[in-house]
């Protein structure tokens, strides 16, 4: 004992001393990247600002948000766990970003420690040629023709939980509901049900789900990968899920061979993904890329991320500012009214969503007002020359900040305003360049399509056949980060039928 007692005193000056190498080295590195870039003078050691990251992340990017705003460059630092990190708040500089995704500058990784969590392979990390030749094949998954067979899942499954809410919330007696996870709920069941549809077996469902409320909690924890933390769930649970999703891939394939009528997303993208596998055999050629199952319930789980949670977010913010103004709600009912009736038993058909003119533009004022992914986090590949007076760093994981973005150009951007994007004013157009809720450049939401008609769809329906009021607490509508945004208090509501009787749509 003594000796070993004799070995630490030592030992410990020498492992003190090089601790304080490490810490120093780690301020100095830090600073050069930084320059005189707004942000923190110092950090803590080796973990930086982590803690307030993962504590408090709404306060974290409001003081990155004010740090940007103070600079002339439009941009701010920070350092988390060993990655230095830029907040730009900046749309020119942000399309900047966005347009040089490719080896050499940007790689997109949706999440700082996403190649972790999603795996190396999956949509969001490819660039160049073989990006394309994916975007290609999957463009039959939102043609208008599939798009037409989405809306009708996408009613059914919205009018069951309408019914189940309005339920849940008269036998609450005076007490809101609070509808954050009540409406992820039926985004997954939807989202489900829209990209592998038939193929995800009941049996399945219960633990696809229990995987995926896993994914979502390790998504906003810190990512530290030993048994027993949330991180080390999360990446396992998606394993599963893609191993979950490759079998449905596999099923749609056998279908779609037999000459069967796509029902889902994945028929419609096996339906042509059989073809050219056929016709490759045929010719002797090698097998076709992104065509084997594991890869294809790779891109599947993209589909379901972006369609999840991104979803919730508009669906939420959907119903707290169609609260906070009556004329719109008043002026939605009115339109939806004149083109389709809950009393009318049917579903509302493609056509008639394309007349809602201005219950699409409240959707696209909804998401640009609060747009649900609100930063698009990016690493540099090598040093780039953001501006003429900073490069960025390679290693550097970049956030261009969307929600920033929304409310620069537009006229009175800080008003809630669907008018905005009516025919009079196409600010959609004039503006184009701030809109970047979907992105920009060569990894644009290649969904946004089917997003926005899944948002015209909720709120046609629920304003419809629900009458509802906010229950106002101080602070209810301050934005939190779960990982996508939400009202803070999770969107507490008191609902009621509006219409005489619910449309029997679930037949």
């Amino acid at each position: 004992m003594g000796t070993i007692l004799v070995f630490l005193a030592t030992v410990a000056p020498y492992l003190l001393s090089l601790i304080a190498m490490l810490i120093l080295m780690e301020q100095i590195s830090y600073m050069k990247k930084k320059r005189l870039i707004p942000g923190p003078v110092l950090v803590f050691p080796f973990i930086g600002n982590a803690i307030s990251l993962v504590s408090n992340p709404t306060k974290f990017w409001d003081v990155q948000s004010s740090l940007a705003k103070s600079s002339d460059s439009g941009v701010s630092a920070n350092y988390i766990i060993g990655k230095f990190i830029l907040f730009i708040r900046s749309t020119e500089l942000s399309h900047r970003i966005f347009a040089n995704v490719r080896p050499d500058a940007f790689h997109l990784v949706g999440h700082p420690f996403g190649k972790k969590l999603f795996g190396e392979h999956n949509l969001i990390y490819m660039m160049g040629q073989d990006h394309k030749d994916l975007r290609r094949r999957i463009a039959p998954n939102f043609t208008p023709r599939a798009l037409s067979t989405y809306t009708s899942l996408q009613q059914k499954i919205i009018l069951k939980h309408l019914m189940e809410w309005e339920r849940l919330s008269s036998g609450c007696a005076f007490e809101p509901i609070k509808l954050r996870l009540l409406a992820r709920d039926m985004n997954l069941e939807t989202s489900q049900t829209v990209i592998v549809g038939p193929y995800l077996r009941h049996e399945a469902r219960e633990r696809f789900d229990y995987d995926y409320n896993l994914f979502n909690v390790g998504l906003m924890k810190l990512p530290i990968d030993l048994p027993g933390f949330a991180f080390r769930d999360a990446r396992l649970a998606v394993g599963r899920l893609v191993e979950t999703l490759a079998v449905c891939a596999e099923r749609s394939k056998l279908r779609m061979e037999a000459g069967e009528e796509p029902e889902c997303l994945i028929d419609f993208w096996m339906q042509e993904t059989v073809r050219e596998i056929a016709a490759a055999s045929e010719s002797g050629e090698k097998p076709l890329p992104h065509t084997g199952n594991a890869e294809i319930g790779g891109h599947l789980f993209d589909f379901l991320f972006a369609a999840q949670d991104a979803s919730t977010s508009s669906l939420l913010w959907a119903v707290t500012l169609l609260e906070l103004h009556p004329d719109v709600l008043a002026k939605v009912r009115q339109e939806v009214a004149g083109i389709w009736s809950p009393e009318s038993d049917t579903l509302i058909t493609a056509e008639q969503l394309r007349e809602m003119k201005y219950t699409e533009a409240v959707a696209r004022e909804v998401v640009r007002y609060r747009a649900p992914a609100p930063m698009v986090p990016h690493i540099a590949g090598e040093d780039f020359p953001l501006t003429e007076s900073y490069t960025i760093p390679k290693g550097t994981i970049v956030f261009p900040s969307v929600f920033e973005s929304s409310f620069q150009g537009f006229t009175e951007a800080n008003r809630f305003d669907p008018e905005r994007f009516l025919d009079g004013r196409q600010e959609d157009r004039v503006y184009k360049r701030n809109f970047l809720a979907f992105g920009a450049g060569a990894h644009q939401c290649v969904g946004q399509r089917y997003a926005l008609n899944y948002l015209v769809l909720f709120i046609a329906m629920f304003t419809s056949l629900l009458d509802f009021k906010r229950h106002r607490t101080d602070g209810c509508d301050e934005i939190a980060y779960v990982p996508t945004i939400c009202p803070k208090d999770d969107c507490k509501v008191y609902l009621s039928r509006r219409c005489t009787r619910y449309p029997s749509l679930l037949r």
